[in-house]
């Protein structure tokens, strides 16, 4: 019993990291993933860090795991993705308070001009002025059907409803948002190739031309070489094309792994050691891979502390949503 308790009360009182994850600092017209943060929320998140946290590298945070020793009050910031925002909105306001972070890269969209496929479907589903009612498609063996109704038609009213969906909390709102969240449900775990596929049959199925969103782009590569060269920052891996890992294969994994690898040693001239798994999704086999492609850590999307038994494969993350400083304070220091 005693040795419980002793047990007990070391564990409260051990010390725990906490690794936050961002992907936006904008302000989109929807973000039904809650994965932007406006860039007045962003810059108080950064004086809260500056006034009451010790704000490390997650590479010196990786080696504090390794070698047991985890400072006290320490966080580090990163972002995934590679959204052109994370360039022009939180690159200067994050040298302004000379606070590092990293960035988590999918490459296959550096420098193209592409949407994320969630994002273009979001453009195709929930803000197209006008669709067909009636929606028939077949994708990798799934039937999605749907009948639109009066929702064919994009109202102002339809449009503010769509805008302000919260998927991470709240049942879809209208048509148009349930048949949005089938086809991504659909599409989420499906290689690449099928998913733009099954996007250009979604796109003819709308009528309208391709048109891609300056606010949705992703950084150039010169963009990324930039961000690469300030010592603030560190530049690591995300995949190509940011699937959902542990649904594929091991050649499908350990190719996106590899690709990725290859593309950011060759565009910033180092070769990435840290890797986040897209959407937080992985297994056993993903895992081995990381181990073996030589990155010394992975980061998943699972919300919990860094502590010096942290698991190295598995190291959580703390979501933050858009929130001004007082719930951006609350949230970090729960987590103390």
């Amino acid at each position: 019993m005693k040795n419980r308790l002793r047990y007990l009360i070391k564990k409260y009182f051990e010390r725990r990291a906490v690794v936050l994850m961002y992907h936006r600092v904008a302000v989109p017209e929807a973000d039904m993933w809650k994965i932007a943060v406006s860039p007045e929320n962003f810059e108080q998140h950064l004086q809260v860090l500056r006034k009451t946290k010790n704000v490390i590298s997650l590479q010196d945070l990786v080696e504090d795991v390794r070698k047991g020793k985890i400072r006290k009050n320490s966080i580090a910031l990163t972002f995934d993705d590679g959204y052109m925002d994370n360039f022009l909105v939180a690159k200067p306001l994050l040298e302004k308070y000379k606070l590092p972070a990293t960035f988590f890269i999918a490459s296959g969209n550096i420098g193209a001009s592409a949407e994320f496929w969630w994002d273009e479907l979001e453009q195709l589903i929930l803000f197209t002025e006008h669709l067909p009612r009636h929606f028939a498609l077949e994708i990798n063996g799934n039937s999605i059907v749907s009948d639109l109704e009066q929702e064919a038609h994009l109202s102002e009213s339809l449009r503010q409803l769509n805008s302000r969906w919260d998927a991470c909390e709240e049942a879809p709102p209208s048509r148009r948002c349930a048949l949005y969240y089938e086809l991504w449900r659909c599409l989420k775990p499906l290689p690449e190739a099928i998913q733009q596929e099954s996007l250009q049959r979604i796109r003819a199925w709308t009528g309208v031309p391709k048109s891609v969103r300056a606010d949705c782009l992703s950084m150039t590569k010169a963009q990324l070489q930039e961000l690469s060269r300030n010592k603030l920052f560190s530049v690591e891996a995300h995949t190509v094309s940011h699937p959902a890992l542990a649904f594929h294969d091991r050649l499908y994994q350990a190719d996106e792994l590899l690709r990725n690898l290859q593309y950011l040693e060759e565009t910033t001239g180092y070769r990435p050691s840290l890797l986040a798994y897209p959407y937080g999704n992985y297994n056993e086999e993903t895992m081995a891979l990381a181990a073996a492609s030589g990155f010394t850590a992975a980061f998943t999307t699972e919300e919990r502390p860094i502590t010096k038994h942290a698991l190295l494969y598995r190291l959580g993350r703390v979501q933050v949503k858009n929130c001004a400083a007082p719930a951006f304070t609350a949230l970090i220091n729960q987590w103390k």
